[in-house]
């Protein structure tokens, strides 16, 4: 129980950050991008916040994993 408090925790925290990223681009959008990664991911690596995206991300993944690996696993 204790590690599924601690992947929600850590999925929780990974979601709000990502949120506010997210929110701070969408409000700042750039002018002039390029076709294939588009203007919001370039408005995010114009800012220099791709790589607390990108950790962000990995938060919410590793933390969702942590809580489907601990409904899966068997009591003893």
């Amino acid at each position: 129980m204790k590690k599924v408090l601690i992947g929600g925790f850590v999925s929780l925290i990974g979601s709000i950050w990502a949120m506010a990223i997210v929110f701070f681009a969408v409000g700042n959008l750039t002018d002039q991008w390029h076709t294939p990664p588009g203007r919001f991911l370039t408005t995010i690596s114009e800012q220099y916040l791709m790589v607390p995206f990108v950790l962000a991300v990995v938060c919410v993944i590793v933390g969702l994993a942590i809580m489907a690996i601990e409904y899966f696993r068997k009591e003893k």
